[in-house]
């Protein structure tokens, strides 16, 4: 047994080791899922895709995601993160640059497609591979820092995404060099992944052997405890909160995913500026994500609430979307509103994502993540599918928007009927 002291020190010694590849990861994953929505503001006129086509686009890479999706993350368990990381990596990042030769919509699709499939198995990989690496305790603030890579990479990629629009080299239009020069980085981080990424705590060179040994020894002794009561996946669909969850993510990505992906091509059309301006302004948007997130962490870590937090984030991004939308204002009022929306619309998935563990019993919630997540990708689906439908057939910006704040509410209220446990009290 290790003295307190020497367990902090072994705490913040695998923490430093693990979350800053992780999360680089993850940024390099989320940049390459979501600059199609950056390059669309260039690629569309020069391939004439209409607004539905590109919806679909967009909304095909889900599809693709949940085929590998669960068997990604049993390959984590049972074979090896390292060269599983790594694979998945250098296929996205092969992927993702070949994007910037489609010609057309079926190629678009295709490409879209294959991008999901490369990707699949990468976010519940990673939730897998923490359980070999974190305690239960420690596990929801390192999810909550491997999250703020989603702002963090959408505030980033547009300004350069917006440099990269007006690179004309080689024959190459700006959009095909964007795919370019941001899917290749993650063959290279494919590579960096096998060499520097240690798969379980025995294998980890960098650390003592009694740090080793008592790290194997906690996790092995939670793994166990968690075998004591095992649910099935047909108890688990008998209660109520894992449909209140699943339908509650549902409602709310399916605006999200397409406010996410949106989001340049509709602040381009409110401010009627330049396709640079409206990437700029729109990280504007995600950086006030990042604050977000940030924010939304500490204080639900201080006050111990997860439902709640969550909730509220969902409301306040419906209610300042929906006040963004509200026709005749000028842009700089609606530009604002948006910004007060980014800021909380990135601040609801870590309490979320806590959620199941807190209302079910801990096989329970290990029978249901599963089929939450796929509600939660299917909405990616649905939302830019539908967002596109909606713009190719004459919907305005403002109906658009309040279709979007619509959905962000509608999973805020589904949310708030989901019954936390009281300390000591069980989910059956």
């Amino acid at each position: 047994m290790l003295p307190p002291d020497a367990i902090a020190a072994l705490r913040r010694k695998v923490a430093w080791r693990i979350l800053p590849l992780v999360i680089l990861l993850y940024f390099a994953a989320y940049l390459d899922r979501a600059n199609v929505g950056f390059a669309k503001l260039r690629m569309a006129r020069d391939l004439q895709f209409s607004e539905e086509v590109f919806g679909l686009g967009i909304g095909v890479f889900f599809l693709g995601y949940l085929i590998l999706e669960i068997p990604g993350a049993l390959l984590v368990e049972r074979w090896s993160a390292r060269k599983w990381f790594a694979r998945i990596l250098v296929s996205w990042g092969l992927v993702s640059a070949a994007t910037a030769f489609v010609r057309t919509p079926a190629q678009f699709y295709a490409a879209r497609f294959l991008l999901g499939v490369a990707e699949a198995g990468f976010f519940p990989g990673i939730i897998v591979y923490f359980t070999h690496w974190f305690p239960m305790r420690e596990r929801a603030g390192a999810l909550s820092r491997m999250i703020v890579a989603i702002p963090v990479s959408l505030a980033l990629g547009a300004p350069v995404s917006a440099l990269l629009l007006d690179v004309n080299w080689l024959g190459l239009r700006g959009w095909q060099w964007l795919f370019l020069v941001e899917g290749l980085p993650a063959v290279v981080l494919g590579v960096i992944t096998l060499f520097v990424l240690t798969d379980r705590p025995r294998h980890a060179k960098w650390l003592r052997g009694e740090e080793r040994d008592y790290l194997e020894g906690v996790l092995a002794a939670e793994a166990r405890s968690k075998e004591s009561y095992k649910a099935s996946i047909g108890q688990a669909l008998r209660m109520p909160n894992v449909w209140l969850l699943a339908l509650g993510i549902f409602a709310t990505n399916t605006g999200g995913y397409a406010l996410a992906f949106w989001i340049p091509t509709t602040i381009k059309s409110l401010s009627g500026g330049s396709d640079r301006s409206a990437l700029l302004f729109s990280g504007f948007f995600y950086l006030c994500g990042l604050a977000g997130v940030l924010y939304s962490g500490y204080s639900s870590d201080r006050s111990g609430d997860r439902k709640w937090h969550c909730v509220a984030g969902q409301a306040a991004s419906g209610l300042f979307l929906a006040a963004s939308a509200v026709p005749g204002q000028p842009f700089p009022l609606a530009m604002a509103w948006l910004c007060l929306t980014g800021l909380v619309a990135h601040s609801w998935p870590s309490p979320f994502w806590a959620l199941p563990t807190l209302t079910l019993t801990a096989s329970a919630a290990a029978a249901s993540i599963g089929l939450i997540n796929i509600f939660a990708n299917l909405a990616g689906y649905l939302g830019t599918h539908l967002f596109g439908w909606m713009k190719e057939n004459g919907f305005t910006d403002s109906a658009c928007l309040f279709f979007l704040a619509g959905c962000y509410l509608l999973g805020g209220l589904i949310i708030s009927f989901v019954k936390v446990n009281r300390p000591g009290a069980a989910n059956h």
